[in-house]
């Protein structure tokens, strides 16, 4: 079994000995019931706090006695904690915090960390901070409190780094250390990377296992920061790691060729050589990971937008309690069973499925002889093609009117730069305004969608459209109506991003609107900022 994963093993004991010591020196201890202070939480937060105002003070290279930490403890347990302490309380606080939590009374502290390399336990020296003697107003002695390199290994640990600059900063460690031919170090990284990719792909199947459960408790803040990151990833892994692959193996190659037998090889370069097949291997299955996340990610976005709309055609269900509106009422009255009824007609209300003609069971039955066998179902192929072209040409046509729509839009914000839909409203004319406004379904659409996706970068959209294949589309999508108008309109092709903004204070009304049905319409609505760049 390759047990490399353990080397190293006492660097991260030393990080978790650091708050197994803390808590060590925290827990049960009883003078924290003498200010107030009973809960586990009440007390790390407290101890943090400290940590992090000695931090401060240490970074501006100023002095950090008793008197200053005891000052800060008041203002925050003034401010927030609403404890019943003194200032004279919170300075003896203090002194016990730092003296007896932070220090141990004096005491050295050592942790026992297990070394995997020399099989036994070895003694990890742990300081959260240290003191030196400080002048105040150049006579007055006092001890300042720094943190030292444990204290700012633990307060920084506990910051973690933005998810999206993991994967970048692995990859300029990995790259210096392949140009450093430091393979035995690449290795470890290689590693990293991997686990980062493979954490991504585990964050998305999280997010669709909690779609399914319940779109609404996922939220679209949540939802826009995971698109973010494997957009990140998707543009950073395939590239960069396949350059990667290709140097390793010509590496792997220079080696086997020095000499056919390994054993020949000096131990330098043998070892070499098995790390560099480690890392070969290492991204082979990175690059697999990515392929699993790209496919995941358009996955995702057809998952979340096919919940949401399920979601928004269940709010129009009035539902009922079968046992409080059906059983109860029959139960109290029966006659109320001669008007069931009024009940169950609603579930009767629905289009039937066209798959079966009911009609054609009633018609008079005739043997046909082959020929008009035949020319029946030359026939059927024939209305099938047409009814396939028909539907066609009206989904073209549909799409125009959604593309003129957004072409009009796109026309007036590229003359202005930036504006807004009222005063959109202001300059366009008659002619103009029942292109922008075709009917009340379509516009709503239009502006509902702009407002939910609210910024378009045309490079990542056509990254997108490359890497996703389609056969084709069945309706109306935002983003490939926007890239086509830019692409095709000759005006648009230096435009890289369109943003849109909500601007809930402002209402802008649209007069005589016709639906799908004809019917006359006055919308008001939010106003909306348009910007080009």
């Amino acid at each position: 079994m390759d047990l490399d994963f353990l080397k190293n093993f006492t660097k991260r004991m030393k990080n978790i000995g650091s708050y197994g010591l803390l808590f060590k020196n925290s827990i049960l201890k009883g003078t924290w019931k003498q200010y107030g202070i009973d809960t586990i939480f009440e007390q790390t937060n407290l101890i943090f706090s400290v940590l992090l105002y000695i931090m401060e003070q240490s970074l501006k290279d100023e002095p950090c006695t008793m008197d200053d930490i005891g000052n800060f403890i008041d203002v925050i347990n003034i401010t927030w904690f609403k404890k019943s302490l003194s200032y004279d309380q919170c300075k003896e606080l203090g002194e016990f915090i730092v003296n007896v939590i932070l220090c141990d009374e004096g005491r050295a502290m050592y942790f026992q960390g297990f070394d995997y390399d020399e099989g036994d336990y070895k003694e990890i020296h742990i300081s959260f901070i240290g003191n030196r003697v400080v002048y105040i107003n150049g006579d007055v002695r006092r001890t300042s409190y720094y943190l030292t390199d444990d204290g700012y290994n633990l307060v920084l640990s506990t910051l973690e780094i933005e998810s999206n600059m993991k994967l970048t900063i692995q990859e300029m460690i990995f790259k210096l250390q392949m140009e450093k031919a430091s393979y035995d170090k690449a290795v470890d990284t290689i590693k990293n990377i991997f686990n980062l990719l493979r954490i991504q792909l585990q964050k998305i199947q999280e997010a669709m296992r909690r779609i399914r459960q319940n779109a609404l408790m996922f939220s679209v803040a949540e939802y826009s920061q995971i698109l973010e990151e494997n957009l990140i990833t998707i543009d950073e892994t395939k590239k960069k790691f396949a350059g990667y692959k290709e140097h390793v193996r010509k590496l792997v190659e220079g080696l086997e060729e020095q000499d056919i037998q390994i054993e020949k090889l000096g131990q330098i370069d043998a070892d070499n050589l098995k790390y560099l097949k480690t890392i070969e291997d290492y991204i082979n299955r990175a690059l697999d990971e990515y392929q699993k996340i790209l496919s995941s990610h358009f996955d995702l976005k057809t998952m979340y937008t096919k919940e949401l709309e399920s979601l928004s055609q269940m709010s129009l269900i009035k539902r009922f309690s079968i046992r409080n509106d059906l059983y109860e009422q029959v139960l109290k009255e029966a006659d109320n069973l001669d008007r069931l009824d009024i009940f169950l007609r609603p579930l009767f209300n629905q289009e039937v499925d066209k798959t079966y003609h009911i009609g054609k069971a009633f018609e008079y039955q005739r043997t046909i002889n082959p020929r008009e066998d035949e020319e029946s179902e030359i026939l059927e192929d024939f209305d099938d093609e047409a009814w396939l072209e028909e539907q066609k040409l009206k989904l073209e046509k549909r799409l125009r009117v959604y593309k003129d729509s957004l072409l009009c839009i796109l026309q007036y914000v590229f003359q202005y730069k930036k504006l807004t839909l009222g005063r959109l409203n202001q300059v366009i004319t008659n002619e103009e305004r029942s292109i922008l406004i075709p009917n009340l379904e379509i516009f709503r659409e239009i502006m509902v969608e702009l407002i939910k996706n609210r910024i378009f970068i045309f490079d990542d959209l056509r990254k997108e459209r490359e890497e996703h294949f389609t056969d084709r589309i069945d309706g109306f999508q935002i983003n490939l109506c926007l890239l086509e108008l830019i692409e095709d309109e000759a005006g648009f092709k230096h435009v890289k991003s369109l943003e849109v903004t909500r601007v809930d204070r402002n209402i802008v009304e649209f007069l005589n609107v016709a639906d799908e049905n004809g019917h006359m319409k006055k919308i008001r609505c939010s106003d909306v900022v348009f910007s080009l760049e």
